[in-house]
């Protein structure tokens, strides 16, 4: 497979702003011209191997930026919009994307804005008569995706937060830093009386009432939750003001996000939990007895180590339900997940729900050639009575299959044989595969042959 050239002129400008230097002595650093940084800059030219060096000895750069980032995301993002039969008749080619994504990625952004809102106007004008009876509904983003991209788009780290949960745990465990800081704020826990509530607090009498018949860590997650927004309030609000959320809803959404994040971060510190997740292999079970956690908490948190200068393993995670839709994405891979509908039906995140509380191991590759070694798990949540719901999903976590011996999941599978990988895709109205016996719609930028007197899987063929 022939090697592809790394354009990342947004990251290298980023990468020079952030030093505070200017092009002239950032080019004396990296020993080139001015003119050829210049070009690499705006994309004219893809970054040197020699200049990768150069980032790596003299700023200690880590060159996972330059291979995943935003603009791979976004690029995802724009094939999986232009799908839209709407842009049928324009579908710009996949370097011009690439262009876009790297040279103008606020353009990209205000695209993506744009369609999101043309898809939302459409949907409410299906449902009409639901709409008018709305006051002050307006098109635009949906809070729901808007918060869901504010964390995509920051590698779902966010540095700020994540140190002021190490800071508040400092070397004590989860349950002993809970317990100081609900006596240091006056907060009494109870058991709540509802069935219902998971967590309730009352601030005049600085109650907090929890579901007692949730699990530990749901309850221990739960308290830090609180404890963030009662301590955390200042660096919440900074966070969402950098933000720039074009509503109220999406903000109030976000302020959930961003107190998750901090009482996930508190329960498994960042430093203690990196070096954890490496002495174990990465192993879900001895990571959540360690920490407290659930076995979800802690493949979520495995996906946010990503601090700059003491990256973990690149993960993937994404939790989807029964009807196979994605609930929560994140990627700090090359792996990116559909924006609309639900995920490819030939990965193995599907198949947990035929297997409870068994770990699904499964080797893929995508159509670019990455190959991953992906793991799901189902997840239940069991009811509280005779006659209360148990709710399902399934979580899935994966890295590249460069870091698979550092997961102790790869045991015992033959990484070495290309015929034990999967061919799996991210959505069927952007994977190219030809003959994929699960497809359900045909693939952007391809013509289809129908022949009326054959059919085979397909009803049509694609062009190769």
């Amino acid at each position: 497979m022939a090697t592809q050239k790394l354009y990342a002129g947004a990251k290298l400008r980023e990468t020079r702003t952030r030093l505070g230097l200017t092009q002239k002595l950032f080019a004396e650093k990296l020993g080139v011209s001015l003119p050829y940084l210049n070009q690499m800059e705006n994309n004219h030219r893809p970054v040197s191997s020699a200049v990768i060096l150069s980032l790596v000895q003299e700023f200690d750069f880590d060159v996972n930026e330059l291979a995943v980032g935003e603009g791979e995301r976004m690029v995802t993002d724009l094939r999986e919009v232009l799908a839209d039969p709407i842009f049928a008749e324009a579908v710009p080619p996949h370097v011009d994307l690439r262009l876009v994504a790297s040279n103008a990625p606020q353009v990209a952004r205000a695209f993506l804005t744009l369609h999101r809102a043309y898809v939302q106007a459409n949907e409410r004008l299906a449902s009409l008569d639901a709409a008018l009876d709305q006051d002050g509904v307006r098109p635009g983003a949906s809070p729901w995706d808007e918060v869901r991209d504010f964390f995509h788009y920051c590698d779902n780290y966010i540095d700020a937060v994540d140190h002021a949960a190490e800071r508040f745990t400092n070397g004590k465990s989860a349950g002993q830093a809970i317990r100081d800081a609900c006596d240091g704020l006056g907060i009494q826990r109870r058991d709540a009386e509802e069935e219902s509530v998971t967590r309730r607090y009352d601030r005049a009498t600085r109650t907090l009432w929890l579901s007692p018949t949730a699990a530990e860590s749901t309850r221990r997650f739960q308290t830090l939750h609180q404890i963030a927004l009662e301590t955390q309030g200042d660096l919440i609000d900074a966070t969402l003001d950098l933000a720039r959320f074009q509503s109220d809803t999406a903000r109030d959404i976000a302020k959930i996000g961003v107190a998750n994040y901090f009482a996930g971060a508190a329960l498994m510190p960042y430093g203690a939990f990196l070096a954890a997740a490496r002495d174990t292999r990465h192993d879900l079970e001895r990571l959540a007895r360690q920490f407290g956690a659930s076995l979800e908490q802690v493949a979520h948190r495995l996906s946010t180590l990503q601090r700059p200068g003491a990256k973990g393993v690149p993960f993937f995670f994404v939790r989807v339900d029964q009807a196979g839709t994605i609930t929560k994405r994140h990627s700090a891979t090359r792996l990116q997940f559909a924006r609309y509908g639900g995920a490819c039906p030939l990965w193995n995140v599907h198949r947990a729900f035929e297997t409870p509380n068994r770990f699904l191991r499964q080797l893929a590759e995508t159509p670019d050639g990455m190959r991953y070694l992906c793991l799901a798990r189902e997840i239940s949540v069991p009811g509280t009575a005779f006659r209360a719901p148990t709710r399902r999903f399934a979580i899935a976590l994966g890295c590249e299959i460069s870091h698979a011996g550092s997961v102790v999941y790869s045991d015992g599978l033959d990484l070495s044989d290309s015929a034990a990988f999967e061919p799996i895709g991210i959505s069927c109205r952007i994977c190219e595969r030809r003959n994929c016996h699960q497809r359900s719609v045909p693939p952007l930028e391809s013509e289809l042959t129908i022949r009326h007197d054959r059919r085979e899987t397909l009803p049509y063929e694609v062009a190769g």
